[in-house]
């Protein structure tokens, strides 16, 4: 039987709405990133692009943490 434990749920709670604000930043990011592009600033355009693959790869281990938390 799995417990169920406060602590767990809430920190996965807290994990996911971490989450949720990270994907909502990582989409402002790309909307700036078409309009920087149109703008010819290329150079700032892939700095943001780089944002935003760290924001992807930390979204990943952030799923992967609040499964574990939600599963254990």
């Amino acid at each position: 039987m799995r417990d169920y434990s406060q602590p767990n749920v809430a920190t996965a709670d807290a994990l996911t709405l971490l989450l949720q604000n990270q994907h909502a930043l990582g989409a402002a990011i790309e909307e700036i990133i078409h309009w920087i592009s149109g703008s010819g600033a290329n150079t700032v355009a892939g700095n943001a692009v780089a944002a935003l693959e760290t924001l992807d790869k930390n979204a990943h281990s952030l799923t992967d943490a609040i499964l574990r938390l939600r599963n254990s």
